[in-house]
């Protein structure tokens, strides 16, 4: 098993001291990856529903640092974390130019760059962002994917889609990685898992932050479903990397049906609870270890490190 964490993008532990001392605590510790978050701006009052808390709201704020500039300054402070976008929404910027971040990131970075990707859920922000239509936005992410492939691997390159076009231009350096940086989707919704059959190095779920995580049991199914997927799409399953991001809780804590949420409790339970979700085909766990500070969440990251990791074998 692999472990990741976050890195604040927002509030008051967003800081250039705050963020490199939590990447390079979490690498010293032997963490495999480091995760940024993306948004741009947010809207005073949104209708759109938050994907990810029982109530479907998001918990505000108007505060984000952008994600490749924070990732430029880690890859430059550290030697050996994956650097993952966690996931970029893909419709909110120009396609060549983000193929073009995107190659030169792994290419600095000495090619340690994961590119996570998502469709988005915040209306206001796409209309914000003069994005493309939002209701369209997974073709123009299938789209979007289709163009980085072609810009990471091809010189000169010609494209026409339904969103986007261009003509005999060059798009280099490539990126260090071979064919390209790891493509992640991220989701679990039946058009996630079908991007991630379709164009996907790996799967890359995220639990809820106000509700459960995943439990074992959903997690298998959808991993079923996946397989199925990419033998429809003659792609082999076993070469997609599972990387699941769960919520991490300090204390044990009820579930809506009264039984133990995974990864709440003792070192003990969480680390049996790391040992179901191996056993079902997840390879990476990237759990959130933001606090209130960045003594805060260093310490959890320590905890982790100390008294969880070694339990798990």
């Amino acid at each position: 098993m692999r472990y990741g964490f976050y890195l604040p993008t927002r509030g008051p532990t967003a800081t250039r001291d705050g963020v490199l001392a939590l990447a390079r605590e979490g690498e010293r510790l032997g963490f495999h990856s480091a995760m940024i978050a993306d948004h741009i701006v947010f809207p005073v009052e949104s209708k759109s529903e938050y994907p990810y808390t029982i109530d479907k709201k998001h918990p505000g704020g108007g505060d984000a640092l952008e994600t490749f500039s924070i990732l430029g300054v880690v890859a430059g402070a550290t030697e050996r974390l994956r650097l993952v976008t966690s996931v970029l929404v893909l419709p909110y910027r120009n396609p060549v130019l983000t193929a073009k971040m995107v190659a030169t990131l792994d290419v600095l970075s000495g090619g340690r760059v994961t590119l996570g990707v998502g469709v988005g859920w915040l209306e206001e922000e796409f209309r914000a962002l003069a994005s493309p239509d939002f209701a369209r936005r997974g073709a123009v992410t299938d789209e979007w994917l289709a163009i980085f492939k072609q810009l990471w691997t091809t010189s000169p390159a010609t494209f026409k889609g339904k969103f986007y076009h261009y003509a005999d231009i060059r798009c280099e350096p490539f990126p260090l990685q071979k064919p390209y940086p790891p493509i992640w989707v991220g989701g679990h919704s039946p058009a996630a898992l079908r991007r991630t059959a379709r164009h996907g190095d790996g799967w890359h779920p995220v639990g809820a932050i106000a509700a459960s995580p995943l439990p074992p049991q959903e997690m298998r199914a959808h991993i079923d479903t996946l397989k199925r997927l990419c033998d429809g799409e003659r792609r082999d399953f076993s070469k997609l990397a599972i990387s699941y991001k769960a919520p991490l809780y300090d204390v044990g804590i009820p579930d809506r049906d009264g039984t133990r949420r995974s990864f709440s409790g003792s070192p003990d339970e969480i680390a049996g609870d790391i040992r179901s979700y191996a056993a079902i085909g997840v390879h990476e766990l990237i759990f959130d270890c933001r606090g209130e500070s960045i003594a805060a969440s260093i310490e959890r990251l320590q905890r982790f490190a100390a008294e969880v990791i070694p339990l798990v074998g």
